[in-house]
């Protein structure tokens, strides 16, 4: 597992929101921002994150809120397919880990033992699944936890 520290810049995203319980519909909301970003011609050099809004232990499944995004400049023109948003930048733990729900359940325990230990304190932000078009074609993706250091 690769961790670093990285100050991520406030980014304009476009996305889709899927409100429900966490789990496959996630996948699909995925799915529809890289058709989206594809049909654009924006998917080969797109930062995709996956932005889950609510923590499922203290929301009620149906409440809670995934965002697929794509990261934006600052001058694309978007239509009316697609949400507009701005994610806000800040410090992150990040985990470049396989892709697979093995290597991801042992990002989770050594971040949440890095935040027990006192090494980092979690920010009040979501945590994020980061994304290249190389990553994704390499099995692999990015967990990014906002943190600042103890």
């Amino acid at each position: 597992m690769n961790k670093t520290v990285e100050i991520l810049p406030t980014y304009r995203i476009a996305y889709v929101r899927q409100m429900g319980q966490y789990g496959p519909a996630n996948i699909q909301t995925m799915d529809k921002i890289k058709k989206w970003a594809e049909e654009k011609k924006l998917l080969k050099s797109a930062i995709i994150l996956g932005i889950p809004q609510d923590n499922p232990e203290t929301t009620l499944p149906e409440n809670c809120r995934y965002d697929a995004c794509i990261v934006i400049s600052p001058d694309y023109q978007l239509d009316d397919s697609i949400c507009e948003g701005e994610l806000i930048g800040g410090e992150y733990l990040i985990y470049r880990v396989k892709h697979t729900t093995t290597d991801i359940q042992k990002a989770w325990a050594e971040i949440l033992l890095l935040l027990q230990n006192g090494e980092f304190q979690m920010e009040q932000k979501p945590i994020i699944e980061r994304y290249t078009f190389e990553m994704i074609a390499n099995g692999y993706c990015e967990l990014c936890v906002p943190v600042k250091q103890a």
